[in-house]
């Protein structure tokens, strides 16, 4: 597979959203940035791109790791940090996690579809290919019991959303810990989100979907990874396969939430936002048409399922908006 669609040239974007971060500071009157950052291509991105901004001095980078983070989350993450010489601070979110119950209410969840998930128990949320998916789409739990039996079941949507409102608190308190360093550093907080997470809703409502600047949140994946590679981050981190690192279990981004490998994904979502018809788009992607047109479909559905997540407070009058001088 090879398309020039999402072809850019990584100088001019570089040069151009730096311009954009350092605009930021200056009209919101903050001196740096912070981030957090997990060892994945986002976030060292993100990263990379406030270095060039605005110095490594006037960056700081959060490692927020916990129970159920991937062993290479800390080690990369702190790799990262170390590599564009930004300062890094380590915040282990655990215990704040067991503060508000995150653990045993995610335990619970499970216990309502696997009854005998318990201590030494590994699970994830998985979903059915977009394009083999024939019907309704719906998640299933995978748990693997300490002696490494592995049961699958289909999540009815209480169990779901059980599981999904339990995980969603790292995401806040991480968010929570961002913010904290940004006001005392005087600082802005960069979110990471790229442009299938933004468009598609892959985010968490004053999680990691808040932020005073989402650098990347207009680029596809592939332009990131090219901008990774522009950047000088790592190759570790430039050849490690996107993750969700929420669960115990090791998770892909494509089995969890787009169902289609990424670089898939990239060209029809290019080519719903730029009109191209499923059989045009499907000879760029290498499906057919009609799996391109139930790819369309699923932007779709996830398009207007996540509405809410972009969306700002409804008001019940209006007051005007307060834009910088």
């Amino acid at each position: 597979m090879h398309s020039d669609w999402l072809a850019i040239d990584p100088a001019l974007e570089t040069e151009r959203i730096c311009g954009m971060l350092r605009e930021a500071a200056l009209v919101f009157k903050r001196r740096g940035f912070v981030l957090g950052v997990s060892g994945g291509i986002d976030s060292s991105v993100t990263l990379a791109l406030c270095v060039k901004a605005v110095g490594e001095q006037r960056v700081v980078a959060l490692q927020m790791p916990e129970r159920h983070s991937d062993t290479d989350t800390l080690r990369l993450s702190a790799s990262v940090a170390d590599h564009f010489k930004v300062a890094k601070v380590l915040e282990d979110i655990s215990p704040i996690l067991e503060s508000v119950h995150c653990y045993a209410r995610f335990d619970a969840a499970v216990r309502t579809v696997v009854p005998e998930y318990g201590e030494g128990w590994k699970s994830k949320i998985v979903m059915p290919n977009v394009i083999e998916n024939r019907g309704y789409t719906t998640f299933s739990i995978v748990a693997q019991a300490p002696d490494g039996t592995l049961i699958k079941k289909r999540l009815p949507l209480d169990a779901y959303l059980g599981i999904l409102s339990a995980t969603n608190f790292k995401q806040r308190v991480r968010k929570m810990l961002e913010y904290y360093h940004a006001d005392r550093l005087n600082y802005l907080v960069a979110g990471t989100p790229n442009r299938l997470e933004y468009d598609q809703g892959f985010f968490v409502k004053t999680g990691d979907g808040a932020a005073d600047v989402k650098p990347i949140a207009h680029l596809y994946k592939t332009q990131v990874y090219r901008l990774a590679e522009y950047l000088g981050v790592p190759e570790e981190i430039r050849q490690r396969p996107p993750t969700t690192d929420t669960y115990s279990l090791p998770q892909g981004q494509d089995e969890f939430y787009f169902s289609l490998p990424l670089e898939k994904f990239d060209l029809c979502l290019y080519g719903k936002n730029h009109g191209r018809s499923p059989a045009e788009a499907a000879q760029e992607v290498g499906l057919t048409g009609a799996q391109v047109a139930t790819v369309y479909r699923d932007i779709d559905a996830k398009r207007a399922a996540t509405k809410y997540l972009h969306a700002r407070p409804l008001m019940a009058g209006e007051v005007p908006e307060l834009l910088p001088g």
